[in-house]
């Protein structure tokens, strides 16, 4: 697959987020709009050693694809053994990550410290590259820090590698997700290489997805930090996109049904006790922002049976919604 021809078509591109792009959540992402989703990284170390929750992350089906498998590490030749394994699945890209700036992925040389080593990220990018039965894509940030910006060094490395298309984060490692991102950079990187650029920080909104790839040329659009319990955002994107207009945000009833089709998906695919686990922090971000949405969070997070989060959800919106027809009742 061309990723120039899938960007054209839907330049939403949902982040890779470790320990929340998980394919539950991913093929939500899709069904509400997102063009080409990325997987949460993985560590290539743990993938050769065949680690059986490792090999889990990169389930998949059909109904998320174009879909884009992201691995993490600092030896060339596991990066491109790793890249070999993942390749022989049901993949359409493998994306190199050379921007996480937590500290664990930092001391192992991983994510961000390759913005350090541009020799080692080129060998990296070649041997990847050179193993993977599909197309592979990189991401950046724009340096280590305002010293040391990168960004169109690697961006035109990874060019010359093969690499299919780059996404820059515009911050640096050491602003983290601090701060604002700097999108000037994103159009400079995008004027110095061919390939396709994906242009990913503070973008919040359906106008802010627009906006950034207005003023910076690029192909397109990756919405990370606000997706979370909020994957609605790809419908508003993708229909301002279209018309020029944000639809409404989602009813109680869509919210609800998303958070329990969400919480059965997960259990189904990793078992009720590590599904009910990860689902807490999905069901806290849903829950943002609503009334009384501070107690629903501390009573889930005490929950360890699929059964009551189910009744715990069903119960928060049916409260929702007799406070809300309550509230309109008494407008009139």
């Amino acid at each position: 697959m061309h990723i120039r021809d899938i960007l054209k078509n839907n330049p939403l591109v949902l982040a890779p987020m470790a320990g929340i792009t998980d394919f539950p959540f991913r093929r939500i992402c899709k069904e509400m709009g997102a063009g080409l989703v990325f997987s949460e990284m993985v560590s290539v170390e743990a993938l050769i050693r065949e680690h059986k929750r490792t090999h889990g992350m990169l389930h998949t089906d059909s109904a998320e694809r174009p879909v884009v498998f992201q691995i993490f590490g600092s030896k060339p030749a596991s990066m491109a053994e790793a890249a070999h394994i993942v390749s022989q699945g049901e993949v359409d890209f493998i994306d190199i990550n050379m921007g996480c700036p937590v500290p664990k992925i930092i001391k192992s040389g991983a994510g961000s410290a390759l913005l350090r080593d541009i020799g080692l990220a080129k060998e990296i990018m070649a041997a990847v590259v050179g193993a993977s039965k599909v197309p592979v894509t990189v991401k950046i940030r724009l340096g280590w820090d305002a010293r040391n910006i990168v960004a169109v060094d690697i961006a035109q490395a990874a060019e010359a590698a093969g690499i299919a298309a780059v996404t820059v984060h515009a911050r640096t490692k050491v602003q983290g997700f601090s701060g604002q991102a700097d999108w000037n950079m994103i159009r400079t990187v995008k004027r110095s290489v061919a390939i396709p650029v994906i242009g990913n920080g503070d973008v919040r909104t359906a106008q802010d997805a627009k906006r950034i790839m207005d003023e910076t040329g690029c192909d397109g659009v990756m919405i990370g930090r606000a997706i979370q319990g909020y994957p609605w955002i790809f419908r508003e994107a993708k229909q301002y996109f279209e018309t020029g207009m944000v639809p409404a945000p989602p009813t109680l009833e869509e919210r609800q049904a998303v958070m329990l089709r969400h919480l059965h998906d997960m259990a189904c695919l990793v078992g009720e006790d590590v599904g009910v686990r990860e689902m807490r922090k999905h069901l806290c971000w849903y829950t943002k922002g609503l009334h009384d949405g501070a107690e629903f969070r501390t009573r889930i997070n005490h929950l360890v049976r699929v059964n009551d989060m189910k009744r715990a959800i069903e119960d928060f919106f049916a409260i929702l919604s007799t406070s809300v027809m309550t509230e309109q009742h008494a407008a009139y």
